[in-house]
C-alpha cells in the first residue's frame, strides 16, 4: 500500500485528490495538511511514502517544506508548467512536479512511479526549466563530488542530463541497460542525489551542460538617408 499525504491550502482541491486516490486499491491517503509547517509536524508521527505538495501556501511554502523532508518522496503541485517554484522545488529535492489539473489517471501513475524511486518529470522537461532559469544557477566551481566520478560514470551523467533514457544510453555506449542502471546508481550515490531530475540539475550547476541561449535578434532596420 502506498501511503500518501496531501499538502495544499485549498480544501476543495485536497478533497478532489482524496476522492481520486481513494478509489485505488494500492493507494491510501493517510494525512492532509494546509501548509508546509503542518505537514512537517504530521510527518513526525505518520508514516508516509509520497507527499503531494503545493508550492504557494501560507506559513511555510512547499519549496521550504520539501527541502526539510527526509524519507518520503515529494511530488510538487503547480499551476504553471515551468514556473520558478517548480524549479526551486526540484532543486530542493522533489521527485518532479504535476500540474494541478492533471488527469486522474496521470496522477495515479505519477504516484506509483515516484514510489518506485523514479522521477515523473522527464530530463528533457527539466532541461527546458534549467534553460529558462539559467541566471539562477551558480557559475562557480563544480559542486563537491564531481572528481569522484569515473570517466564512464561522467559519460553516463552527461547523457542522462541531455535527456537520454537508460535504453538510449545503453545503445550509445553499446552496453546492457542493466549496466547503465548500475553506473547511474553509482553516480547518484557518489553525488548524494535522489534521482535523475537532481542529476540534471547537478550537471548544469557543475558546468557540464551549458544552458541554451536564446537566438540572437537581427538588428533593427534603419532607414537610409
Amino acid at each position: 500500500m502506498i501511503r500518501v499525504m496531501l499538502v495544499d491550502d485549498q480544501e476543495l482541491l485536497r478533497a478532489g485528490f482524496r476522492m481520486v486516490l481513494g478509489a485505488q486499491p494500492d493507494i491510501e491517503v493517510v494525512a492532509e495538511a494546509g501548509d508546509g509547517a503542518a505537514a512537517l509536524r504530521l510527518l513526525e508521527r505518520v508514516q508516509v511514502d509520497v507527499v503531494l505538495m503545493d508550492v504557494r501556501m501560507p506559513v511555510m511554502d512547499g519549496v521550504e517544506a520539501t527541502s526539510l523532508i527526509r524519507g518520503p518522496r515529494v511530488l510538487i503541485l503547480t499551476t504553471f508548467d515551468l514556473d520558478e517554484y517548480a524549479f526551486a522545488a526540484v532543486k530542493a529535492g522533489a521527485a518532479g512536479f504535476l500540474l494541478k489539473d492533471v488527469p486522474p489517471a496521470d496522477l495515479v501513475s505519477a504516484i506509483r512511479v515516484v514510489h518506485a524511486g523514479e522521477s515523473v518529470m522527464s530530463p528533457s522537461t527539466l532541461r527546458r526549466m534549467l534553460d529558462r532559469f539559467a541566471a539562477q544557477l551558480p557559475s562557480g566551481q563544480a559542486p563537491p563530488g564531481a572528481g569522484d566520478l569515473t570517466p564512464r560514470e561522467r559519460e553516463v551523467l552527461l547523457m542522462v542530463a541531455r535527456g537520454l533514457s537508460n535504453t538510449e544510453v545503453a545503445a550509445r555506449l553499446e552496453v546492457a541497460e542493466a549496466t547503465v542502471k548500475t553506473h547511474l546508481g553509482r553516480v547518484l550515490a557518489k553525488l548524494g542525489l535522489r534521482d535523475r531530475a537532481q542529476a540534471v540539475v547537478y550537471a548544469y550547476e557543475a558546468g557540464l551542460i551549458v544552458p541554451a541561449q536564446p537566438p540572437a535578434q537581427p538588428p533593427a532596420h534603419r532607414p537610409e538617408g
